[in-house]
């Protein structure tokens, strides 16, 4: 035995020796699941592009104004500075006969521009979504030219520009629309986990009477009483938007509610809102945000089908749905359809990649 009750079996370092214990607060701290399930979807190299094209694209439609416009961005008549893209002059400010606004592509107008000191700056693609070429170019449908570098629709508005604005007007609405039902949808999947029993009962019964009224005769109906709007498509289709995804809720809150960290919340004197806000409902959203580009996908296609069918926005708005039409009536004039369901076909494949990424993201099989 070792002298003076020493354990024969410590060890002894010695100061400066270069072994030494990291304190805990040094150790490197675990990534949370966040961090974790965006590394997965970074290294989803087709899905983190498509990302990034469907972004670029938002972008641009975004500000479509600045890049397709029958009017100047910045005008300088008569020593005076206008921005027409945002507040277009009356022809009379500019020294013309008419105090109707400006059209600048009339001869008299392109006149006054050419006056010594008089210049305008115009959108790289100078058409708007519904100006028209009164005064020159082709009989439209016209083919791709150097003015027109999608051509004309068979209304003579330039393709590009009918592109560009319906594109904006498809992502936003999709946009919109995968809000207010995602929104609708997970407060019905809360409600009926969460608490069960009898008001899940009723809720689901009323989930069951709700989906089965006919959604597309209701929308002929109110298309034949209201006068079509953005608005009054997104009310409509966000009453039914909100089915599919509740059920997935549903199924979450249902799991998660037994869990040991909801009843220690219960015993601490949580009340049921904080439990949901706090501790239930992120740890359910792992099918929310998975489905958010297929639900941004129905919403795309939900417009243009609408569109196509003449009960969509009215014809005075950009529509993807309205140039198929265009397209199905004017087979000849394939720069029409082909470039409309170019966008369409690319949309659609953007938005699948990057849900199959964030399917893989979530999915905590995967390293």
């Amino acid at each position: 035995m070792a002298a003076g009750g020493a354990n024969p079996f410590e060890v002894t370092i010695a100061p400066g020796s270069g072994d030494s214990v990291m304190p805990d607060d040094a150790l490197p701290k675990p990534a949370g699941p966040w961090r974790r399930a965006w590394g997965r979807f970074r290294r989803h190299r087709l899905g983190f592009v498509s990302l990034w094209l469907l972004a670029a694209m938002l972008l641009v439609s975004t500000f479509a104004e600045l890049l397709s416009n029958e009017r100047p961005l910045v005008a300088r008549i008569g020593g005076q500075t206008w921005f027409p893209v945002f507040a277009n002059p009356s022809e009379k400010a500019l020294g013309g006969d008419f105090g109707t606004p400006a059209d600048w592509k009339d001869p008299l107008v392109q006149g006054i521009l050419a006056r010594p000191g008089n210049w305008a700056v115009f959108a790289p693609n100078p058409h708007g979504a519904n100006s028209r070429d009164d005064f020159f170019g082709d009989m439209p449908p016209a083919a791709p030219n150097a003015a027109n570098w999608l051509g004309t629709d068979p209304k003579g508005r330039d393709m590009l520009a009918r592109l560009l604005y319906g594109f904006r007007v498809s992502i936003w609405f999709a946009i919109a629309l995968t809000i207010v039902g995602t929104a609708a949808g997970v407060l019905m999947g809360a409600l009926q986990g969460y608490f069960g029993g009898r008001t899940d009962l009723f809720l689901q019964r009323f989930t069951e009477i709700w989906g089965a009224i006919p959604e597309l005769l209701l929308l002929i109906l109110f298309a034949s009483i209201f006068e079509p709007s953005f608005l009054l498509l997104l009310i409509l289709l966000s009453l039914f938007g909100w089915m599919g995804l509740a059920d997935y809720v549903r199924a979450e809150f249902l799991r998660n509610r037994g869990l040991e960290f909801v009843k220690a919340a219960r015993a601490l004197g949580l009340s049921s809102g904080q439990i949901i806000w706090r501790h239930v409902l992120p740890n359910s959203m792992t099918p929310v945000i998975t489905f958010l580009p297929f639900r941004m996908s129905a919403g795309i296609l939900g417009l243009t089908a609408l569109d196509f069918l003449g009960l969509g926005v009215p014809s005075t708005v950009p529509s993807l749905g309205e140039l198929l039409k265009l397209g199905k009536d004017n087979l000849y004039a394939w720069w029409v359809i082909v470039p409309t369901f170019a966008v369409l076909v690319l949309t659609m494949m953007l938005l699948t990649f990057i849900g199959d990424a964030l399917r893989d993201a979530f999915d905590t099989r995967k390293s």
